[in-house]
């Protein structure tokens, strides 16, 4: 800036000492002209200091994270109590919205009588277990005596002293005798694969049961909506009597975080060859006039959408921008050093001048972003 200066003196006292003090030459139209137009680019110098050196954008805007508040339930639910005002501010776990609990209740009530005979039935399931074991021995007894029978009557019809049909009809029953014992040992593995079906050593029907009943207790639970942090909610216009749930898809209202919140600006690309993260910055906000807040560069955005195609089976026509398409940006995120946060509110706009390794040109910036935000006093003329 000082070479800038010194340039810009020499030029003005070279015009004053050949037109004026020694009258070398005579001021006419025509030296006038060039003489304005040398002295115009040496002005550049300031311009192009004041771009590289200490970028500034008027399109800076405050961002606070928001959260969808979406109800969690299965099914058409009643609104039956909003708890907090309009841009009231609530710490995170305050309730906000309660919904109709008796439905889920209900359910939740079915699930445990459900989870309860699900116990009931695995003592079922093991006493079919013992019965099927006393079913095998009776079959393999009466197995046992039938083949003792079949022997005997063999043995008699062999000896002429039974009839053939006595030892028919006792090989016979001792056939029915092996399918029967066959039969009660298929029923015992059945018994037992319903017995010993489980899920980290719990019955599968009981495992069953008892996740129906978490997810009615889940549901249960959601009919309370609570805040998830510390903030507020602008726009409420959910009023009892109001039904969400399954037939009302999407967000019932937005949720402001106070934490974590920062300024956006935009910036030209190549205005920022000289940011880094961590310089200086000077914001002038529209809501405070006449006041200037001291911040640091968070993060550089290098990135656009401009950049971005979408997949599509049609092939892109390249054609140059028209003239009057503004120019690509980029954003710098920006963190306030204010203690009080609170102090910024989402959507605030203002003005973001970011001051480089090089100082030269800081203190035309300084008294340009100043003069901007005691302008803020009269601009705009919304009388």
């Amino acid at each position: 800036m000082a070479a800038g200066l010194l340039i810009c003196v020499i030029y003005s006292l070279i015009i004053w000492l050949v037109f004026f003090r020694f009258r070398w030459l005579k001021f006419s139209i025509p030296w006038a002209v060039v003489s304005l137009y040398v002295g115009i680019h040496l002005l550049l110098i300031f311009m192009v200091g004041l771009r590289f050196m200490t970028p500034s954008s008027s399109t800076a805007t405050i961002v606070q994270y928001t959260i969808q508040l979406v109800p969690r339930l299965p099914e058409p639910t009643l609104v039956t109590e909003v708890l907090v005002e309009q841009n009231q501010p609530v710490k995170k776990g305050d309730p906000l919205i309660r919904f109709d609990r008796r439905p889920y209740e209900y359910q939740v009530r079915q699930m445990q009588a459900l989870l309860a005979r699900a116990k009931q039935n695995v003592e079922v399931l093991k006493a079919d277990v013992l019965v099927a074991e006393q079913k095998i021995a009776k079959a393999q007894a009466q197995l046992d005596y039938d083949r003792y029978g079949e022997q005997l009557a063999s043995g008699l019809a062999g000896q002429g002293a039974g009839s053939v049909e006595e030892s028919e009809r006792a090989n016979a029953q001792a056939k029915v005798g092996l399918a029967t014992l066959r039969e009660a040992e298929a029923e015992l593995v059945a018994a037992r694969a319903k017995y010993d079906s489980r899920i980290d050593g719990v019955n599968t029907s009981v495992a069953e049961a008892q996740a129906k009943l978490d997810e009615a207790l889940y549901y249960l639970d959601n009919t309370t909506i609570v805040a998830p942090e510390d903030g507020r909610i602008m726009n409420l216009q959910v009023r009892p009597g109001m039904v969400a749930g399954i037939v009302r898809f999407g967000a019932i209202a937005a949720f402001i975080c106070d934490d974590n919140r920062y300024l956006l600006a935009t910036y030209f690309q190549e205005n920022l060859k000289y940011v880094k993260v961590g310089q200086e910055v000077e914001v002038a906000l529209d809501l405070y006039p006449g006041q200037i807040f001291k911040a640091r560069v968070q993060d550089i955005w290098h990135g656009s959408g401009k950049g971005q195609f979408l997949p599509s089976a049609q092939m892109d026509v390249y054609m140059p921008p028209p003239p009057e398409a503004p120019q690509g940006q980029f954003a710098v995120k920006i963190l306030f050093d204010e203690p009080d946060q609170t102090r910024f509110p989402i959507g605030g706009q203002g003005t973001a001048a970011i001051y480089t390794e090089n100082t030269s040109f800081a203190y035309l910036r300084r008294i340009a972003i100043r003069t901007r935000s005691w302008g803020n006093w009269l601009y705009p003329l919304n009388i």
